[in-house]
């Protein structure tokens, strides 16, 4: 079946197609039917079902013959630790893992946190609460202790699974200081913590109160996978929120095992076995969705990586682990294709390893402008998707879905609707726009499986937040549009399209042809109050190491560029030169903080910030333009 063949099935039977679609999933008691809309516009998939997401993730795998295939590969270019997990392996530890937490008390529907750099175990801890029912909250390790603290008062957990330190190139994180930070500040406090030891820093255990993992593990009575309703939640993950109380955005075990296993073959084109890898953490959604549940559900081997696109030890860490590990389907932000390409623009390090294994890479997290595309294209010589998803979904939106069919791709735009995605271009009033004109992009009420049913304990929020603003659809907070051929372009996030002179002016148009330039690396677009135009453009560029022109030329030949491209109407003459762009450790440019900073208003530094003091330093930058106050 081709792309528009699947995408009519769905609209044509959406009940079929997700029945269809759960058939692959090991159920202990078959869902009745696929959507319970009772309680409309909040949504639930196979809530009759019983199912348990670990045994489908690590058990039934060993019980079909497949113990000896690798689960997990660790690479850990950081420390120099190297490890191959079988399913089997994963499947005693695990259990023993759970059986641990079983024994101190920890019961279906309790919260557990998990604190844990990128090692097996962080894996390992998440399957273990799934295993007995519970519910995982994985907080990103290193994050503050204010941060943790806010975590732990709303999830509650009745146990916290952290480990010892984290390791950054050239630093090492102790994370039991700042856990026991949070748990004093914090007016919750869990019943015990679980500690995994690392040698590169030892924690001090508080009698009675932290437990060492590995002693734990030792001598616990192995549990069983304990089925739970299909509309139980598996996870609940904190995506930031505006008012500085982060969100709480869960899973429903059903839908997230349907969905995630959907979509491993459908649309990242692997097969039982082979290898994935997403270079993310767990600490984020790609990390749930793609280092732990979807490869492993789908019984393939997963990757955890400890190291950085650059500097783990250059920019070739990359092609050394797809090579070395046979990766087939690679997935990562658009941020790290561009740290690499500034480091080795001209791909010297891509020469140096056999990546014939490659079939396809793909990009989520920021919009991949086309020159990075290219770029990687051109390197790879193999697809390079673009695809678009949220924390809240889970998986993606859009893309082009290589395993059903390789549609032409579009520079610029992540493709086109996944099934159970009926995706809108609204006005401000709510009603659908021509194609090519930019407005809000929002999705037609039932979101499909898979995706966020409400917020943790914050139903009200969850509707003035989502689904309030176009009553009958989910706002996503991007803005955009579609060409004629119903392909979606993302151009910025609602905030970030700016108002020139009466003129909406999409940021992310004037950042492609920004990044279009030969010396630009990376580079983001702001708008800054104009007392006369109401918001100016202005542009913060990158450049590619090796560049050593001056910095005068290069951006007035930027300036130039957009107005060539865009036009006058964009009003582009504010352009400067930055070592680097403030970002998340997950990769997004902070520009609204951005914002804030270049019109002199307070704002709270972001909890997610990778280096605090890049902020520093685009206060000084954006000074001498006569911005910041």
């Amino acid at each position: 079946m081709a792309y528009k063949d699947v995408y009519a099935a769905w609209q044509a039977d959406p009940e079929a197609f997700w029945m269809d679609a759960a058939k692959a999933i090991t159920w202990d008691k078959s869902p009745s039917k696929a959507l319970f809309d009772e309680n409309a516009p909040l949504y639930e998939w196979f809530s009759d079902g019983m199912v348990n997401t670990c045994y489908n993730a690590v058990d039934r795998h060993v019980e079909n013959g497949r113990g000896d295939q690798v689960a997990i590969i660790y690479d850990s270019p950081i420390t120099g630790n190297k490890a191959k997990i079988t399913y089997a392996q994963l499947q005693n530890r695990v259990a023993a893992i759970a059986g641990a937490l079983k024994a101190k008390g920890v019961e279906k529907g309790d919260r557990v946190i998990i604190y844990m750099p990128m090692v097996p175990e962080a894996l390992m801890a998440m399957l273990a609460v799934t295993r007995i029912g519970a519910v995982h909250s994985v907080v990103f390790g290193g994050f503050a202790s204010n941060e943790l603290a806010v975590r732990i008062n709303d999830a509650k957990p009745k146990a916290i699974i952290a480990a010892s330190c984290g390791i950054e190139p050239g630093r090492v994180i102790a994370y039991k200081p700042l856990l026991d930070g949070a748990i004093d500040i914090a007016e919750h406090k869990p019943e015990f913590t679980i500690i995994l030891q690392r040698e590169e820093a030892v924690a001090d255990l508080i009698d009675g109160r932290d437990f060492d993992w590995a002693e734990l593990e030792a001598s616990a009575e192995p549990a069983d996978c304990l089925p739970v309703e299909g509309n139980h939640p598996v996870y609940i993950l904190y995506t930031s929120g505006t008012t500085g109380q982060p969100k709480g955005v869960i899973r429903h075990t059903g839908g997230h095992l349907v969905a995630l296993n959907w979509t491993m073959k459908n649309l990242y084109n692997v097969d039982p076995g082979d290898v994935f890898w997403a270079a993310s953490d767990v600490g984020w959604v790609v990390g749930h969705s793609y280092i732990t549940y979807g490869p492993l559900i789908h019984g393939n081997t997963t990757i955890v990586f400890e190291g950085k696109p650059v500097g783990t030890p250059d920019a070739g860490t990359f092609w050394r682990v797809i090579s070395e590990h046979n990766v087939k389907s690679f997935f990562t932000a658009p941020t790290a294709f561009r740290a690499v390409k500034r480091e080795d623009p001209k791909g010297d390090f891509v020469k140096k390893y056999d990546l014939s294994c490659l079939k396809q890479v793909y990009l989520a997290g920021e919009r991949a402008d086309p020159d990075t595309i290219v770029w990687a294209q051109e390197q790879l010589k193999v697809p390079v998707i673009d695809h678009w998803w949220q924390t809240e979904t889970g998986y993606a939106i859009a893309a082009n879905p290589l395993g059903i069919e390789e549609l032409p791709v579009k520079l610029g735009s992540p493709s086109v609707p996944m099934p159970g995605y009926d995706v809108q271009i609204l006005d401000e009033g709510g009603h659908p726009m021509p194609a090519g004109e930019l407005g809000a992009i929002a999705i037609k009420l039932p979101l499909p499986p898979g995706t966020l049913p409400t917020l943790w304990n914050a139903e009200e929020r969850f509707k003035s937040s989502y689904l309030n603003a176009f009553p009958g659809y989910y706002e996503t907070g991007d803005a955009g549009y579609k060409d004629e051929d119903g392909y979606l372009y993302i151009m910025a996030r609602t905030d970030d399209v700016i108002n020139v002179a009466g003129h909406r002016l999409s940021t992310g148009a004037m950042e492609e042809v920004l990044a279009s330039h030969p010396d630009v690396a990376e580079c983001a677009v702001i708008g800054v109050t104009d007392q006369l135009k109401g918001q100016l453009p202005l542009g913060l560029i990158c450049l590619n190491a090796g560049t050593d022109r001056p910095e005068g030329e290069v951006t007035a030949e930027c300036v130039k560029l957009v107005r060539d491209k865009i036009g006058p109407v964009a009003a582009f003459k504010l352009c400067i030169v930055v070592d680097r762009l403030p970002k998340t450790r997950s990769g997004k440019i902070l520009r609204a903080t951005m914002v804030s900073i270049a019109d002199g208003k307070d704002y709270k530094m972001p909890a997610t910030i990778d280096d605090p003091a890049i902020l520093e330093e685009i206060r000084e930058a954006l000074h001498s333009l006569g911005y910041a106050g």
